[in-house]
């Protein structure tokens, strides 16, 4: 981005800097990232999937577009059998023997397919919402090109803040639970509103106030329990890298547009472009 006077900071480096890092994790050829891209996009716009609104096309392009991610999934597991372990995580999984014995290939591609989408397609939400979020603070900003260790309570704030993922809806009432004066009955499905809860007034000062150096702030961007985010350590290592080098290298970064074009998904929520000039401009 050197020199450019205006970037798109999706596309010049939110979403490839998290794909490059899953990527070499996992062993997925970076050279393929055009056709996975193509079907991770179907997969997340089918996430929230709605019959009463949407035309059917929608529904059955995430289906198809599952199933090719898997195949080929699973001939890069076919590949990895035999090789020595330690290569990466995929030939890891296909020759380790865990305390429970080495995993099934489907469990693999299922292991796989997951850590592929969840391992970047939410980490440019929050590297984007979080650039977005500088920018509408520039006193902040400012801050954190002077304070590089700020960036660690920030990215908390930013998770609380502008996190992205906002609802979870494939949640089910185990037994009966109650909340406030209200009885969820058992079997009763649940969609969770994350966003909403890192915003109750009752727990957090000043909610709708971005603050950095909040203290206590036990949000609900990586959700929560047994269900918290196995690639958390990863996303916000990732972010902190990236806005502590945005704000040190970006000259005089300022928006074109705000808000900026976003997502349709209510699930994940984030601009598709996030259009930034520096420098002098034009």
């Amino acid at each position: 981005m050197a020199g450019k006077e205006q970037i798109d900071l999706v596309d010049d480096f939110a979403y490839p800097f998290p794909v490059t890092v899953i990527c070499r994790l996992l062993g997925v050829p970076h050279e393929d990232e055009p056709r996975f891209h193509l079907w991770v996009d179907d997969v997340v716009n089918a996430i929230d999937y709605n019959p009463r609104t949407d035309p059917k096309e929608k529904l059955e392009k995430g289906i198809q577009a599952r199933n090719e991610l898997r195949r080929y999934l699973g001939g890069l597991v076919d590949q990895r059998h035999g090789r020595p372990a330690g290569e990466d995580l995929l030939a890891r999984l296909a020759n380790d023997d865990g305390p429970d014995g080495r995993m099934t290939d489907e469990e693999i591609v299922a292991t796989a397919n997951l850590l592929l989408i969840a391992g970047h397609e939410t980490t440019v939400n929050l590297i984007t919402n979080g650039m977005l979020t500088l920018l509408r603070h520039p006193q902040v900003l400012q801050r954190l090109r002077h304070e590089p260790d700020l960036v660690v309570p920030l990215t908390e704030e930013l998770l609380r803040y502008e996190p992205p993922v906002h609802i979870i809806p494939w949640r089910a009432a185990y037994s009966d639970i109650a909340v406030a004066d209200t009885v969820i009955p058992k079997g009763s499905r649940i969609m969770l509103m994350l966003a909403s809860g890192s915003r109750d007034p009752n727990r957090f000062h000043e909610p709708d106030r971005f603050d950095p150096d909040r203290r206590d702030n036990q949000h609900l961007g990586f959700g929560s329990g047994i269900h918290l985010c196995f690639g958390g350590p990863l996303a916000r290592r990732e972010t902190q890298i990236a806005l502590t080098e945005l704000a040190r290298r970006l000259d005089r970064p300022r928006l074109v547009a705000d808000p900026p074009p976003y997502r349709r998904s209510p699930v994940l929520r984030g601009p598709v472009h996030l259009h930034i000039e520096q420098g002098d401009g034009y």
